[in-house]
């Protein structure tokens, strides 16, 4: 099997970067959604992001990748094990990052009845779907925009319960499904749903790089993984390994971290000016601001740890408003001028 482009050898993009790896660091936070021009890189990061992501304990054998001891563990074949009155053993495995494809059929998701053992031995047995080897991982749906209307609402579902609950053929089956959702897409080729595009966390637009420099190294650097994969990783392991090694640290960095009543009040500020619904994203500023926190290495969350993150957790969340044509991050990196006096790159 072939590796990925290298993470840390990806030119520019640092905001697409810098979203992936705060949903890696705490996946509370909700998927990622990143819609912009085509060739921009967005599936290479999302790729090269699972070759860096460490490692998971989960019970051998196990179709769910349940965490050994945690909740998941009440999934019917974890279940079955308990019953027979054995111990499950932990192995460790990479992070599963799975790619759901725009014509995958429901019973391919969700998974359904394991025709082979019925026909064979005449047992009821169910073959686990795309959902369940994405647990505790990442989803990630390319041309997101695209996806039938009958998935996103299964999408939705799961995003919502974190189980996947699949009655169907005589079959009641309830397994956990926790995964962060990805999704990259061309705008010009159709707009989310309202409904899935609240499931993401993060939202951000990537542009082709107009710089000159940018643009060659990218060429270069393509060129040089094509000619010679072994020279290109040897370089870029030990970036690669120092980005795992920061994952790792800010996940425990993470525990320890309060917020202060100083940053929940610039995040609710920020949402009532821009008029957001609900409280989903306040909570999800206080979530990525934390993540940015750890990941910079910060003993406390700051007020321009959540201003430098906002306007990727608060670009989808706006209202249209017809008499403004200015864009949605573009609008909130205003607000935060007018609030706070602090000038930051939209997202």
């Amino acid at each position: 099997m072939s590796r990925a482009f290298p993470f840390s050898a990806i030119v520019g993009q640092d905001d697409m970067k810098q979203a992936l790896l705060l949903a890696a660091v705490d996946p509370a936070i909700g998927g990622v959604l990143v819609l912009g021009d085509r060739g921009t890189g967005k599936s290479t990061a999302v790729r090269a992001l699972a070759a860096i992501l460490p490692p998971i304990r989960v019970i051998e054998g196990c179709p769910y990748g349940c965490e050994p001891g945690g909740a998941g563990s009440a999934c019917p074949a974890c279940t079955a094990v308990h019953a027979r009155g054995r111990k499950p053993k932990s192995v460790e495995k990479p992070v599963p990052v799975v790619d759901l494809p725009l014509g995958a059929t429901e019973d391919r998701v969700v998974g359904a009845l394991d025709l082979e053992r019925a026909l064979t031995a005449g047992e009821k047995a169910f073959e686990p779907g795309l959902l369940a080897r994405a647990n505790r991982g990442f989803l990630y749906v390319d041309e997101v925009n695209l996806l039938e209307d009958h998935l996103v609402d299964l999408l939705i579902d799961v995003a919502a319960s974190g189980q996947n609950v699949v009655e169907r053929e005589g079959l009641s089956i309830r397994h956990p499904a926790r995964f962060v959702l990805v999704g990259s897409g061309n705008p010009e080729e159709g707009e989310l749903r309202p409904q899935l595009l609240d499931r993401f966390g993060l939202s951000l637009d990537v542009r082709t790089p107009t710089d000159l420099a940018q643009r060659i190294e990218v060429i270069r650097r393509r060129d040089a993984f094509e000619r010679d994969p072994d020279a290109f990783f040897a370089a870029w392991d030990a970036a690669d390994a120092a980005i795992r090694e920061s994952i790792l640290k800010a996940r425990k960095r993470l525990e320890k971290l309060q917020v202060p009543d100083a940053v929940l009040e610039a995040a609710a500020t920020l949402c009532s000016r821009l008029g957001t619904d609900g409280l989903r994203g306040e909570l999800t500023l206080m979530r990525a601001a934390r993540a940015k926190a750890a990941l910079d290495g910060a003993r406390t969350v700051r007020v321009e740890h959540l201003l430098s993150i906002a306007p990727m957790v608060l670009r989808h969340r706006l209202r249209r408003d017809p008499l403004d044509e200015t864009g949605s991050g573009v609008r909130v990196e205003r607000a935060i001028d007018e609030l706070f006096g602090v000038e930051t790159a939209a997202a």
